[in-house]
């Protein structure tokens, strides 16, 4: 079975499922330089618990988990099937993961894959992610996650490179950005092409306007589960980059593995 690398997708305002902007075609021609998964495992920024966590719904429901948006956004909807098998394989590669069984698809996964995979015919379930752990844990639980790329699993990490919704700035032109923001996301991916890991992991004390960037971490972690499934020295492959609202970067990525 073909080995699908992991990636990394900043999935930027619900807006961007109405007005894709550049963000819809990048997203497609990643999708399109990825072999077919058989099932997919999303690691969402807006599924939040304490420990571990793996959905099992065998349907699962499209969640519109925000507010304030014009109505047709409600009206959306993901009805790819769930895979309880896929959670079990989850399960047995992390042992006293929980799992949830009536959890559905919030929009940290089901609007990227709208674009992704438009005819949702692909399995799908969502892994969690733990505000409170840190990045070297996410990496860790990534790591016990690398069997799933080599069995056809394409892990998606949904998130954002850069993500404070106090500083978005609602009349900011295209791919127009605060320097903060601009610097925060040049360190990050310069120190991901140099595979200089424990300063990744410890993102928070070494990254510029780190704070700033995420006031909560939330959407930088699924970032880490994907290096992890990826493993050791994975070379990453810049599959998108541009800004949306001014404080919010785009920036998708595939963790291509070391061939030797």
């Amino acid at each position: 079975m073909d080995f699908i690398p992991p990636i990394f997708i900043s999935h930027g305002s619900p807006m961007l499922m109405l007005q894709p902007g550049r963000a819809g075609p990048a997203w497609q021609a990643l999708a399109q330089t990825l072999p077919r998964p058989r099932a997919i495992l999303a690691v969402s920024a807006h599924w939040n618990t304490r420990l571990p966590a793996v959905s099992a719904a065998a349907q699962p429901e499209t969640i519109h988990d925000f507010s304030g948006f014009p109505a047709p956004l409600y009206r959306l909807t993901y009805p790819a099937p769930g895979s309880p098998e896929l959670a079990a394989q989850v399960a047995a590669l992390v042992p006293g993961i929980a799992i949830d069984r009536q959890r559905g698809l919030d929009h940290g996964a089901w609007s990227p894959l709208r674009t992704l995979y438009p005819d949702a015919d692909i399995p799908v379930i969502q892994l969690a992610v733990m505000p409170q752990a840190s990045a070297e844990a996410h990496y860790r639980l990534g790591q016990q996650l690398q069997a799933l790329p080599g069995d056809g699993v394409l892990i998606l990490a949904s998130g954002g490179l850069t993500h404070n919704l106090g500083d978005v700035v609602f009349d900011a032109g295209d791919g127009a950005a605060l320097p903060y923001a601009m610097e925060f996301r040049d360190w990050f991916v310069a120190t991901l092409e140099n595979n200089d890991l424990p300063a990744l992991l410890d993102w928070r004390r070494r990254a510029p306007h780190a704070a700033r960037a995420h006031p909560s971490p939330e959407h930088l972690l699924p970032l880490f589960v994907a290096l992890g499934a990826a493993g050791a020295n994975a070379a990453v492959r810049i599959a998108h980059r541009d800004y949306q609202l001014a404080a919010l970067s785009l920036d998708a990525f595939v963790f291509d593995p070391v061939t030797t």
